[in-house]
């Protein structure tokens, strides 16, 4: 009888058959991703598709004006690069590695003629599509409807469950950016979660130290959108 392959450390990938898998194993390159590398630009042609493993990269909106805030992110659950299913060759996003992530790479070009001939991948893709396209639209609104200590909470719940610690590198400056603040805005939220032990943030550094409190201090939009992948996607 012929040895299943270990499932991939991606939720999407571990969620194919195993014939499914190895077609697309074939194409797939292990790589690293170092932390603030910028894998993809607004209308720059994608060249690879990645398939995060761990850490975590964000999808940010850039305006004329340089503001910039996060739409999305991505991390094992899913794969950086839906636009390539969508026919687009270009992304409308900066992809930006927010904590440093291993991932499997493969090359746009040779993805889309994998998803073009393999049902199981196709549809697996579709449901994440829906996925992720519910929480760029829910982070669109939490931004404009909700207190900045209710966001700052649902963005760490969201990192913590893809960076897989519980402390990541994290500089105000960055969180004020992914937020869509002046990075003096976030100061007062983070003192307080501090102050109420659910965190703690000490040069550069963010841990989270009691994940239910930041559960009960978070707008409702952290749990909308975890509802919605793991009602979707294959179990974690």
């Amino acid at each position: 009888m012929p040895t299943r392959d270990p499932p991939p450390a991606n939720r999407l990938l571990a969620g194919l058959p195993d014939k499914a898998f190895r077609r697309l194993r074939a194409v797939l390159v292990p790589v690293r991703l170092d932390m603030a590398e910028v894998l993809y630009r607004p209308g720059e042609a994608i060249r690879y598709v990645y398939f995060p493993t761990g850490g975590v990269i964000s999808v940010v909106v850039t305006m004329a004006d340089g503001a910039s805030a996060e739409a999305g992110m991505v991390g094992n659950e899913g794969v950086l690069g839906l636009w390539v299913v969508l026919g687009a060759g270009t992304s409308p996003f900066e992809a930006v590695v927010q904590e440093p992530a291993a991932a499997l790479r493969v090359p746009a070009e040779a993805f889309a003629a994998e998803v073009a001939r393999n049902g199981a991948l196709r549809d697996l893709l579709r449901r994440y599509t829906d996925a992720f396209l519910m929480m760029v639209s829910q982070s669109a609104a939490c931004n404009r409807l909700h207190a900045a200590e209710q966001r700052l909470c649902r963005w760490l719940l969201m990192t913590h469950d893809r960076a897989g610690a519980d402390g990541f590198l994290m500089t105000q400056e960055f969180l004020g950016r992914m937020l869509g603040v002046r990075r003096m805005s976030i100061t007062a939220p983070a003192r307080k979660l501090q102050a109420a032990g659910l965190i703690r943030y000490t040069r550069g550094r963010m841990t989270v130290l009691d994940r239910a409190g930041l559960e009960r201090a978070a707008c409702e939009c952290y749990g909308v959108v975890r509802a919605r992948l793991d009602g979707l996607l294959p179990p974690a």
